[in-house]
């Protein structure tokens, strides 16, 4: 999954980099195919190249590397909002049919079975950046039908949503799961599972969905990580030879 999610990324892109899974293979990919990878981190660090994976957007690590460091309304304001940003790189803790996304609460919003961390700077990403990469790990607790609360909006409800709110960037052009590759139709904007990864088979992805998947007629198989790609993986995340 963090290897099909590094590949994502082109070398010369900027990009807007989201803490855990986002953040391994935006640095992945900046230690491979894509040197020239520009990461932007929402605590203000432009041109970051830590030397490790950072435990937070307030981790020292990406001041100390980074080319300029800048407040955050600067961020969002002059960087982001002002679409500067080739892509936006997000998790999800739900996310539906049309890739909007739930980073909210679980249930209902007054009273949640699970209130979780919030929106941060995703809303803002997900509506401003050329484009977005969602990477999540895929079940039926994180695949619903409908989110319980659209914190970053996708593709809203179909076609036509996002310029109706006025949201500059394409939205979510790729969902990259531990079981495969999903990216959304160009006229219902619905999500359609185009690829899957080694040993995965369609059925599989299907029952991880809480909704009816649509299916590619013919899904690729995404190819096998590398050696070198291991290799470094191993080393970011602290894995050594395993």
């Amino acid at each position: 999954m963090t290897v099909a999610a590094a590949r994502a990324l082109g070398d010369g892109m900027s990009c807007f980099v989201g803490i855990g899974l986002p953040s391994t293979a935006a640095n992945l990919a900046r230690r491979t195919h894509a040197p020239g990878l520009w990461m932007i981190y929402e605590s203000g660090t432009l041109g970051t190249v830590p030397a490790h994976l950072p435990l937070s957007i307030g981790d020292g690590v990406l001041a100390e590397s980074a080319d300029a460091v800048v407040s955050v309304p600067e961020v969002f304001n002059l960087w982001l909002q002002a679409g500067r940003i080739d892509v936006g790189f997000l998790g999800a803790a739900q996310i539906d049919r049309y890739a909007n996304i739930n980073t909210t609460v679980i249930g209902d919003y007054a009273d949640p079975k699970v209130r979780l961390p919030g929106a941060g700077g995703a809303p803002e990403i997900a509506a401003s950046c050329g484009e977005v990469v969602i990477i999540v790990r895929h079940s039926t607790r994180a695949f619903v039908d409908r989110v319980d609360f659209v914190t970053s909006v996708g593709h809203g409800s179909g076609p036509g949503d996002r310029e109706r709110l006025g949201l500059r960037g394409r939205g979510p052009t790729r969902v990259i799961t531990d079981l495969g590759v999903l990216e959304p139709d160009p006229d219902t904007r619905e999500l359609v599972l185009t690829g899957v990864h080694p040993g995965v088979t369609v059925d599989e992805v299907r029952a991880a969905t809480g909704w009816d998947l649509r299916v590619a007629p013919d899904p690729e198989t995404t190819p096998e990580p590398t050696t070198t790609e291991l290799s470094v993986l191993r080393s970011l995340t602290g894995t050594g030879a395993r």
